[in-house]
């Protein structure tokens, strides 16, 4: 098996063997291995002291911040106070100045006093207890060797927990499923004692011994589950639910919170009063020494277990899961179930006791319908706003924005310089003034500013400083929003090589290439006054923003040719060279306007052939840039801009315009939401290609082909059959379905369209689509 070795990071430590309680779905002593009739009662002081010191040890190789070790048996709490006591000290001690040691302890509660809660107080240790629900629910299977309930025991326990000087030592109750039971009940019980986390398991079964199914149903289990989601859900979801959590963190694209659920890898190891050290504890269900390793803490390291076949086994994520499983769309979010579930005697191509695991989870049938249950419960309230209304979008990135800005400050903790700092100060003065935060945004919202922020991010955190132009952004940036909202404010604004550009304004020309220095802006009633520090008082420029080119003023051109949306044809700001193609330099008056008027022949061929894309796009798009080649593309950064070639016809720039727009819509909602998981692990067809490439891939094409199709009908070849892969296909999230019901309603009225655009002269079917092939999502911590 290939791959990084994974280190432990949680260790289950079983300080004693036995229990006082004779629960019939018990998988340590009612299921195929019975080893623990071989184990010790009670952990050795010499197995403690080798456990203690080989996580010491673990921890120092991989450099782990921290490690959870949780206390277990049989009952831990049957080891006595003194003994669990040596084991807290022993292990705090040996962890001490390593990594952090986050003690836990699961128990059935019967013990639970205030002597234990005292010891568990005094070294920080969390307990979770074991409750069934109701006392019905509870003793259907939680009861003494002579068939007494442990309801009322564990009772006192949960409610010795929730006193206010034992509260924080609360982990939460652990709930194992039985479909006898009235799921109402059971969730009104738990809820009923307000604990901070319960986690439903499902109880431990393999094909060999499939869990019950009195009716027969393949998802009884699933039915009982979702009617526990709909209660909690009717009752204002009154506590976290570690299984349903992990489903909603799954299909929105993150991780799953549960060892049972999802594909990350297992990280997790058992050591046994005996110091042996096994897998998983739930193997026991399997076979006789299913769970064994032949290692233990006496000899062994821990990456020795790790390196075990059988523990890597759990750490290959999506190759670790059977091929039924790969095809599946939902196994991002189940994983393939628990792998002890997985288990069948003589399956798999060698027949071997490893092998029995290649095989979907008994409850397969299951654990699809609570995923898909919960998405249809759950869709309209867990998408993103941001897929389905343009303004949303440009909302969220707005946000993400400002974001960015709060968070380079904060990384640069002073370091920004002296304009920096004046900036940042007279940025707050803006903000106060509601005409000044209207400016401000505006400025923010301009493309470019993510080109700054994102490249000022990604050299500060590398180490190499913010550089002079990155610096200086800020200020000219508080300088435009002043200028805007006509604010009386003096801003000192670097320039180079002769020159002060105000975004979305500007250039003013104080010099001559190579020359540089400080200048202060000031707004007046009609327009800004600048003057160079060196130069004496009363010898401003005076600058009116809307006056013509001049000698010391080239003013950002606004193109405002109906029904093209009045756009900004900035060829000034020096950071609009983000796209593939060189961004041209200043354009001469004649070529701008022959630039302006193809701009606006395209776009009046878009208003007429599709007009709801066309609106969409002149709400969204704010900035275009001339670049020397090419048709139309999306910046690298903020959305909003367009880069736009020399093309010769207006119908060729009408389907520029529109791939470029496509390209760059998606491109936003990737940055500001989680569209799909686990790119590229799967390769999908593409059907007008027959080429095989990743899922952002296929979605970027067929995003755009789909937009494209509703201008020249010839590009909706394939898509619906590309729409049907990407709503199965297993990486996508309930945004990217969002996503594509969006595209399925655009696309439905294709053959009015079709007879619409008949006759119309089309380029090739054959132009080649430009596609965003890779991610490019802004991240920070």
């Amino acid at each position: 098996m290939t791959g990084p070795l994974v280190p432990f990071r949680e260790f289950v430590l079983k300080v004693h063997s036995r229990c006082d309680l004779a629960c019939d779905h018990c998988y340590v002593y009612e299921h195929a291995d019975q080893s623990w009739l071989t184990r010790p009662k009670t952990i050795s002081d010499e197995a403690i002291s080798w456990t203690a010191r080989r996580l010491a040890e673990h921890a120092t190789t991989h450099a782990l911040p921290s490690l959870t070790v949780i206390l277990h048996g049989g009952e831990p709490l049957l080891a006595g106070p003194a003994r669990l006591r040596r084991v807290c000290e022993e292990l705090g001690s040996a962890l001490n100045g390593i990594a952090e040691l986050d003690l836990r302890i699961h128990t059935n509660g019967v013990q639970l006093s205030p002597r234990y809660l005292d010891l568990f107080d005094e070294f920080h240790v969390r307990v979770g207890i074991s409750l069934d629900g109701d006392r019905a629910a509870n003793d259907r299977h939680r009861l003494f060797a002579n068939g007494r309930s442990s309801h009322p025991m564990v009772m006192r326990a949960v409610e010795l927990l929730r006193e206010e000087r034992y509260r924080h030592l609360d982990l939460g109750l652990l709930c194992t499923v039985d479909i006898h039971n009235d799921p109402v009940a059971v969730h009104d019980a738990l809820a009923g004692l307000e604990p901070p986390l319960v986690d439903f398991l499902l109880p431990h079964a393999t094909w060999d011994d499939p869990p019950p199914r009195p009716d027969g149903s393949p998802t009884a289990y699933a039915d009982w589950l979702l009617t526990v989601f709909d209660r909690w859900t009717e009752q204002g979801r009154p506590m976290p639910v570690r299984m349903f959590a992990s489903v909603l963190s799954s299909l929105n694209g993150g991780p799953s919170l549960t060892e049972s659920l999802g594909l990350a890898p297992t990280d997790l190891v058992v050591i046994e009063t005996d110091g042996q050290l096994e897998q998983v504890d739930s193997l026991k269900s399997a076979y006789e020494g299913a769970a064994a390793t032949g290692f233990d803490v006496f000899h062994n390291t821990f990456d020795e277990v790790a390196a075990h076949p059988g523990v890597r086994a759990r750490q290959l994520g999506l190759a670790g899961v059977s091929e039924t499983c790969r095809r599946c769309p939902v196994v991002r979010s189940c994983g393939g179930g628990l792998y002890t579930h997985r288990y069948r005697s003589g399956s798999g191509p060698d027949s071997g006791a490893d092998s029995g695991f290649d095989n979907p989870s008994v409850y397969c049938a299951d654990l699809a319908a609570l995923i898909r249950g919960i998405e249809e419960r759950t869709a309209a309230a867990t998408e993103s706003p941001a897929v389905r209304a343009p303004d949303e979008l440009l909302a969220a990135h707005q946000d993400l924005t400002r974001t960015l800005l709060a968070v380079l400050h904060d990384t640069l903790d002073g370091r920004g310089g002296a304009l920096w700092d004046d900036a940042w100060r007279l940025a707050a003065t803006v903000e106060a003034d509601i005409p000044g935060a209207e400016a401000l945004d505006t400025v923010l919202a301009h493309p470019y500013t993510r080109t700054w922020l994102v490249d000022a991010l990604a050299d500060v955190d590398a180490g190499r400083g913010l550089t002079g132009p990155a610096a200086e952004r800020l200020g000219a940036t508080v300088a435009a929003a002043a200028v805007r909202a006509g604010l009386d404010l003096p801003v000192p604004v670097a320039y180079r090589d002769g020159g002060l550009y105000l975004p979305t304004l500007g250039t003013v020309l104080l010099g001559g290439p190579g020359e540089r220095g400080t200048a202060v802006v000031r707004a007046t009633g009609d327009g800004f006054l600048v003057r160079r520090q060196e130069d004496a008082p009363g010898t401003e420029l005076r600058i009116a923003p809307d006056e013509p080119e001049g000698p010391h003023w080239l003013p950002v051109r606004v193109l405002r040719r109906a029904p093209a949306p009045v756009l900004l044809l900035d060829d000034l700001d020096p950071l609009r060279d983000c796209f593939d193609a060189p961004a041209t330099d200043r354009l001469e008056a004649e070529e701008a306007d022959a630039w302006a008027h193809r701009v606006g022949e395209a776009w009046s061929l878009l208003a007429d052939a599709v007009p709801g894309q066309a609106a969409e796009a002149a709400l969204t798009l704010t900035t275009l840039t001339p670049l020397f080649t090419g048709d139309a593309e999306p910046g690298r950064h903020g959305p909003g801009a367009l880069g736009v070639g020399p093309s010769a016809e207006a119908n060729e720039l009408a389907l520029g315009l529109l791939s470029g727009f496509r390209r760059a819509k998606l491109r936003a909602l990737g940055e500001v939401t989680d569209l799909y998981a686990l790119d590229g692990t799967w390769e999908h067809r593409t059907p007008w290609g027959n080429e095989h490439v990743t899922f952002s891939r296929l979605l970027a094409e067929t995003f755009e082909r789909a937009g494209l199709g509703l201008y020249d009908p010839r590009f909706l070849t394939g898509v619906p059959e590309a729409l049907d892969k990407i709503e199965n296909a297993a990486e996508v999230t309930v945004d990217g379905k969002q996503l594509i019901s969006a595209v399925r309603k655009e696309i439905s009225g294709t053959r009015s369209a079709a007879e619409k655009n008949r006759g119309r002269s089309f380029p090739s079917s054959g132009r080649q689509v430009n596609v965003l092939a890779s991610d490019q999502k802004v991240t920070f911590e």
